[in-house]
């Protein structure tokens, strides 16, 4: 049986890509799963990085089939030029409790999720060739990191080291068309696929067909700052709205960080619906009542990944047949206007009031936003759903381990 170990730095050990679609899917398709995941101050800890305190507490232990190795992550805080000094000493043995733990689990393909997973695998590699067991090595890079936009000196150098660390591995994973040509100007003959963030598609979907003096409006995910999710915005919103139409509902699946709080104006408060973070299997349901989902990706012009990004919560709206309004955003403009399945605002910058436009813009025009929710479906059910994800993971990881292991040149 093939082994995978996912190395995870900075993620819940739940999170949505790692843990409920490509550790999952590799389990169900025959493979053996590891996953070696951090702790925060001890404690493991949910997408909303709330802990679990008083359970999950074992080093190692199974959880829906799957292993966990857990570690402390106050160990292993690598810096960038500790990654850098040891990525250009080809020869130097790289001792970290990732790569230790690693080591141990023998696996046959290693699968980092971050640069500082990725700079432990590297290490795993060099070691197992130095003993004349190659493994295959894979980035999966759900974001474009660091952001090219970002001139902090800092991020320039992990620039540069992920550029040296590229040349190492065997296959990169990725969320989107553009952040694939970006890599691509990197690593030409490197293997690049592309796997959406996508949901396993929601088999109990069914057409809403809300009255015409109702309408719902859904956010999904984290509340916080302006560059996405903004709470301001989502007042904004919701107080035009809520003046032109007879019963308007904003509903937030998720909401603000563990240990904060969202403090929600009087004039809005009875049109804002917060569920709190429900779990990954759950969200379908709480997406059932929604008509229109909202993204909004702000400061664009200090950012390439928000520009690229074709975010879970994206394809979570599409899943239940929801028309998706967002900014201009690169990526997303060009599926929106492929599938036609949603409003791209002509600005890149956006209020409240140019969302709440939109808004009004498909409640006076039904028949529009009742096309836009087939298309969002339609284009689901044919091509973006997590099940053709899993036949592309699939076939990618097959491939490579079909191929002979890409040696690393080790100095004598």
């Amino acid at each position: 049986m093939t082994k995978v170990c996912m190395l995870v730095h900075t993620h819940s050990f739940l999170d949505t890509r790692i843990f409920q679609k490509e550790a999952k899917s590799l389990q169900k398709h025959g493979y053996d799963v590891v996953m070696i995941v951090p702790r925060i101050k001890g404690k493991l800890f949910k997408v909303n990085k709330e802990p679990f305190d008083n359970e999950l507490l074992e080093p190692t232990f199974m959880y829906e089939g799957i292993k966990i190795v857990t570690y402390d992550f106050e160990s292993y805080k690598p810096t960038v030029e500790h990654m850098q000094e040891h990525i250009d000493a080809k020869s130097l043995a790289f001792n970290h409790p990732l790569v230790k733990l690693g080591l141990a689990e023998d696996a046959d393909v290693y699968h980092a999720h971050e640069v500082a997973s990725l700079f432990a695998g590297i290490g795993i590699k060099r070691q197992r060739e130095k003993e004349g067991k190659p493994i295959k090595l894979i980035f999966d890079s759900h974001d474009l990191i660091p952001d090219p936009f970002d001139k902090k000196p800092k991020f320039i150098a992990m620039g540069k080291l992920l550029d040296d660390m590229l040349k190492e591995i065997d296959q990169l994973i990725t969320v989107s068309p553009s952040i694939k040509a970006y890599y691509i100007t990197k690593q030409p003959l490197l293997p690049i696929e592309i796997l959406y963030n996508s949901p396993p598609l929601n088999k109990q979907f069914k057409a809403r067909v809300p009255k015409d003096t109702e309408l719902t409006v859904g956010y999904e995910g984290h509340v916080a700052d302006n560059k996405k999710g903004s709470s301001d915005k989502i007042y904004q919103m919701t107080e035009r709205s809520k003046s032109h139409i007879h019963d308007f509902t904003f509903k937030i699946i998720g909401g603000v960080l563990h240990g904060h709080s969202l403090d929600i104006p009087e004039n809005v408060k009875n049109n804002i619906s917060l569920t709190g973070w429900v779990p990954f299997e759950n969200i379908a349901d709480e997406m059932a009542e929604i008509d229109i989902g909202w993204i909004d990706f702000d400061d664009l012009s200090n950012s390439l990944n928000r520009s690229y990004a074709l975010p879970n919560k994206f394809f979570s709206y599409l899943n239940n047949g929801i028309p998706v309004i967002v900014n201009k955003c690169h990526d997303m403009e060009q599926f929106i206007q492929t599938h036609q399945c949603g409003i791209v605002l002509n600005k890149q910058k956006a209020t409240g009031d140019d969302y709440a436009e939109a808004i009004l813009y498909l409640h006076q025009n039904r028949d529009l936003l009742k096309q836009m929710s087939i298309n969002a479906r339609k284009a689901m059910e044919q091509l973006y759903n997590w099940e053709k994800m899993e036949q592309r993971m699939i076939q990618m990881y097959e491939a490579l381990l079909d191929d002979q292991p890409k040696p690393f040149y080790i100095e004598k």
